[in-house]
């Protein structure tokens, strides 16, 4: 699992652009928030005057190579967890999908994915991150305030996650 291969997944799951007040991100586009946009704005990775209705795919996916698999170091991973990591950070943002991946490897969730972080994870088995991170993720969302009205949107993700988990997985396995 690569970039472009997790994008191309992620992609038909986030849709376009929404403005719901009940969703934590409120208005998004393609799962890029406002905070995100104007990140990505100010480190020139989009024209500025981007908006969120205006932003097209090809600039959302800069924006998610730079901010979300660049910054979770995802090329360092097995593939499965590496899919898993981005999807969550597209979801829920980069240090949210960071801390879900250091409980998994049972280091401080401080949300830095430096060499400490990074040797925990390689050092345990794929199954053991992809099981434990899928449950810390499900876990974060239980106890967000919009989980009454998300809550089965959110479910249906996480089952989808535990099955790409081990189609992933097998993948690798496979030479």
């Amino acid at each position: 699992m690569n970039f472009d291969q997790a994008s191309e997944r992620v992609r038909p799951i986030e849709g376009g652009y929404v403005n719901n007040p009940a969703d934590p991100g409120r208005e998004t586009n393609m799962g890029i928030t406002w905070p995100v946009l104007h990140e990505a704005i100010g480190l020139g990775i989009v024209p500025a005057g981007t908006t969120i209705a205006d932003l097209v795919w090809d600039q959302a996916k800069v924006i998610y190579k730079a901010l979300f698999w660049d910054r979770g170091h995802m090329d360092e991973y097995d593939g499965a967890i590496a899919y898993q990591a981005y999807d969550a950070a597209v979801n829920s943002g980069i240090g949210n999908a960071n801390r879900f991946l250091q409980r998994a490897a049972g280091v401080a969730d401080d949300g830095d994915m430096g060499p400490i972080t990074i040797a925990a994870i390689k050092a345990l088995p794929v199954p053991h991150i992809l099981a434990l991170f899928i449950a810390a993720r499900l876990e974060f969302c239980t106890m967000l305030s919009a989980w009454q009205t998300f809550s089965k949107g959110w479910a249906r993700r996480a089952v989808a996650d535990i099955r790409y988990a081990v189609i992933d997985w097998e993948q690798e396995q496979t030479p």
